[in-house]
């Protein structure tokens, strides 16, 4: 896998990539075989920021660590043949997100996809998404997983105030607005978690490499 990498300051660097895939690939090898001295892996669409200790290492080691890793995947983020497999990462905690399938949207997207309402909610209900990296704001959670016939633009015209809690597609993404705030993606429906918490540790509910799933709610 090809990346560019270049220094970011004085204890991180930058991993330049092709897409979303290689960084997520990228970031698990990391995570399963951490370089010393790295503290933070935090990945973006097409960048994978790592952080490191310059007390305990330095720029060119931690560099040539990310070189390592990236050489040893394919193009698509897949481990080149004959390349020992490094352990799969540990911690991943699967969210379970009860949610009320009622967004403004529902109805818009299932008549640009063809699909019923019905059809709508169960392909949303059906993957497990994993949470690709945060953003936006405090707490949100870009959500790869989503069915293709979800896979939506943007709104034309953003709204001024999206609720908290609500729940979204747009350009491939899941995501779920932790506070109320302008937005255009599309609302399927909302949930009452609490998305983000300064009390709670860690204070966001979707950490970027965990699993969420959606359930609908049961009508009261």
């Amino acid at each position: 896998m090809s990346v560019g990498i270049r220094r970011v300051g004085s204890h991180a660097l930058l991993v330049e990539a092709d897409g979303l895939e290689q960084v997520l690939a990228l970031r698990g090898a990391l995570e399963a075989d951490r370089p010393r001295g790295v503290r933070e892996l935090v990945a973006a669409a097409r960048t994978l920021l790592v952080t490191y200790d310059p007390a305990v290492t330095a720029h060119p080691a931690v560099a040539a660590a990310v070189a390592e890793h990236a050489a040893a995947l394919g193009p698509a983020g897949q481990p080149v043949p004959g390349t020992p497999a490094l352990a799969e990462p540990g911690g991943e905690r699967i969210v379970t997100l009860a949610v009320r399938y009622d967004g403004e949207d529902l109805s818009h997207v299932a008549e640009s996809t063809g699909l019923g309402v019905g059809e709508v909610i169960a392909r949303h209900t059906a993957p497990l998404y994993t949470v690709a990296f945060a953003g936006f704001a405090p707490g949100f959670g870009y959500l790869t997983g989503t069915d293709p016939l979800l896979r939506l633009p943007r709104r034309s015209e953003p709204r001024t105030a999206v609720p908290a809690g609500s729940v979204a597609v747009a350009g491939g993404f899941t995501g779920v607005y932790p506070r109320s705030s302008p937005g255009g993606w599309q609302l399927l429906g909302t949930t009452d978690a609490v998305l983000w918490n300064e009390r709670r540790d860690p204070p966001a509910l979707l950490v970027p490499g965990n699993h969420v799933r959606f359930v609908p709610e049961e009508p009261g």
